[in-house]
């Protein structure tokens, strides 16, 4: 159902911030980019492949993680430029969560 560390993020070359994407996770989900980076740098992390809105051109994944302060958000990203681009941030679900928290009760 979910695969780990699916994505090389060593090969990459850190992130792409579209302007209206930073403003809408941050007024409508209170998610600045810092704590999104910070879910890549925590190896607490599901990445599940695909979303509703990946197509032929552009592959989509979610990605469930925490940040430095503890704060558990799930994230739709795509790779752009050899280059991150958080497309959508926001806190877990309770369903995310559950998943999240199994996944990593013993860590």
């Amino acid at each position: 159902m979910y695969q780990y560390n699916k994505i090389s993020f060593s090969s990459l070359d850190g992130f792409e911030w579209d302007k209206g994407n930073v403003n809408k996770n941050r007024l409508k989900h209170n998610v600045d980019t810092s704590e999104c980076e910070e879910v890549f740098f925590n190896n607490l992390r599901i990445i599940f492949e695909g979303t509703k809105h990946t197509n032929r051109l552009e592959k989509r994944y979610r990605v469930l993680g925490i940040s430095t302060n503890g704060r558990k958000l799930a994230l739709a990203i795509t790779i752009r430029n050899n280059k991150i681009r958080v497309i959508m941030a926001r806190d877990q679900s309770r369903k995310e969560r559950a998943l999240f928290e199994s996944e990593f009760k013993d860590k």
